[in-house]
Order: C-alpha cells, then structure tokens, then sequence
C-alpha cells in the first residue's frame, strides 16, 4: 500500500481527498493535516510514501513546505493539490520535487488518473542496484508525464486507454481482446489495438491460453509492482 497523508486546511475538502485516496486501489490515506508546520510534524513520525499538498496554507506556502520536507531530508514524494495556475509557482515546487500537478476543481477520474500514474511511476523504480537501463527511466517518468502506456498511436484515445488500464488492473486473472471488448462494448479488433500498445510499452505482460480446441487466445496481464 502506498502510505499518503493529506495536506489541506478545509477540513471538509480534506475528507473528501481523504475519502478519494481510500477508492483508489493500492493507497490508504495515513493522515490529514491542515497546516504547513504540522505536515512536518506528521512526517517526523510517521512513514509517508506521498504527499498530497494544497499550496495554500494559513501559515506557509506550499513552497515553504516542500522546502523545509528537503531541509528536514524527506524525500517524500509530493503531488500539489491547488487552484495555482501561476507558471512561476508550477516551476518553483517542482523544483523541490512535485511528481504530479493537480488542479482544483477536479473529478475522481482525474483524481484517481493522477495516483495510479504514480503508482505506475514507484512500480517501474522498484529495487535497488545499477542495472537500470535508460529504457526503464524513460518508461517510469514517462507514467508520470504521459498518459497510460504512454503517446497514443493515431486511431487510438486517451481516454478509452485509461478504461482499458482501469479494466485490466481490475481483473486479477487477465482479459482476452474478446473479454475486453464485451467488457467494454468495443470491437475485439479494437480491443486488441490497446493491449497491444500496452504490451508494447512494457506495461502488460502477453501468454496464450490454451483452449481444448482450435487456435490459443492471448491473455493480457497488468503488470505489477515486482515487474511479473
């Protein structure tokens, strides 16, 4: 589980971040806190693995606060939950480490786009050593930056990759093209166009399925943390 504590002063939009983060797969929501001192205070005594932080606060700035995360050595990663659209204030607080920009108002969609995006991103930099291959940077940050399974070939929507993604996290034992497109009511040749991609990209992991008669079905499974 990916340990995330919520950094907003309304107390009613931090329940409702806190209730988004308990809907997402793979997260649980470790604390709320609503000022910027007490994100530091939560942070010196308990393990957090993201951040979700507003840049405005009653007592400092979100800059403030992702400053004094790295003077303090957290290397926590922090995703800015805001209504700035100031480029000056996008560029300050990624500096000090910010993987994903959210702004306000937002849908659960997005909301849950931007943490399994992340997710994605801490799945491909699992491990320790030197054998990181520049294909493997580029694919993780590429979670962060892009949409699922990274640029979409032409004929394709980021939209409908972002269900398939959803459809095959959801489905422990994998999906066919044939179950994927009557899961979604999609044709199978369609289907089949987004797993591809998908196991192009080195997201999905591709076997066949032996059945008793006739040609085997492809299984498409996410992959997950550990890379199986």
């Amino acid at each position: 589980m990916i340990r995330t504590l919520v950094v907003e002063d309304d107390p009613d939009i931090a329940a409702g971040h806190a209730e988004f983060v308990a809907r997402v797969s793979g997260f649980e929501c470790v604390g709320i806190v609503y000022r910027g001192v007490e994100t530091w205070d939560f942070l010196a005594t308990h393990d957090v693995d993201l951040v979700l932080l507003d840049i405005y606060l009653p007592d400092m700035s979100g800059l403030e606060v992702c400053r004094g995360l790295r003077a303090r050595g957290h290397l926590v990663d922090i995703i800015a939950i805001t209504s700035a659209r100031d480029l000056r204030v996008v560029r300050s607080v990624v500096a000090y480490g910010v993987v994903q920009y959210l702004l306000k108002p937002f849908s659960f969609a997005a909301f849950k786009d931007k943490l399994r995006r992340y997710a994605d991103y801490r799945a491909q930099l699992t491990g320790e050593g030197d054998g990181t291959a520049q294909h493997d940077v580029d694919r993780a940050l590429g979670a962060l930056r892009g949409s699922a399974g990274g640029p979409v070939p032409k004929g394709l929507s980021d939209d409908t990759l972002t269900t398939v993604v959803d459809a095959l996290r959801d489905s422990g034992h994998g999906l066919t093209a044939a179950e994927l497109a009557e899961l979604l009511g999609m044709a199978r040749v369609t289907g089949r166009r987004y797993l591809e991609h998908l196991t192009d990209r080195g997201l999905v992991e591709r076997a066949p399925r032996y059945g008793t008669t006739g040609r085997p079905e492809h299984v498409y499974r996410w992959r997950d943390a550990d890379g199986r």
